[in-house]
């Protein structure tokens, strides 16, 4: 399981499916699919949705590419799906979050000096 999440944290932005995890994880599809959920919380492909969702809002907030850009370097097919599965995870459209957090630097608010990145990124982490 572990193998297949790395799998799927390096290559995010690649089309993956559940057969090719599984070969990775060396079980079934079915299998795969139950274990995954089982031993993560969540389906191979809500981990992969949210992972990628992760690294646009890193973008977001980093650079000033443009949100068409942005969802298809992270892998979604369509800046449609991008906006509504960004909307499900992070609970506002990536325009908004881009706006927020921009607003958050300018006021100081987003500084994070001093506190160790794996708090960071915990923290900054969509819930679900």
């Amino acid at each position: 399981m572990l193998r297949a999440r790395d799998a799927m944290d390096r290559a995010y932005a690649q089309p993956l499916d559940v057969p090719a995890l599984a070969r990775v994880a060396h079980l079934s599809p079915a299998h795969f699919a139950r274990t995954f959920r089982a031993t993560f919380g969540e389906t191979p492909h809500r981990y992969l949705q949210r992972r990628r969702v992760e690294r646009a809002m890193s973008l977001l907030r980093e650079t000033d590419r443009s949100v068409t850009d942005i969802c298809f370097e992270v892998g979604f097919g369509s800046p449609g799906t991008f906006s509504r599965t960004f909307r499900d995870i992070v609970g506002r459209s990536p325009r908004a979050y881009r706006k927020e957090a921009g607003r958050a630097a300018d006021t100081g608010a987003a500084t994070a000096a001093g506190v160790p990145t794996c708090f960071t990124m915990a923290w900054l982490r969509p819930h679900l």
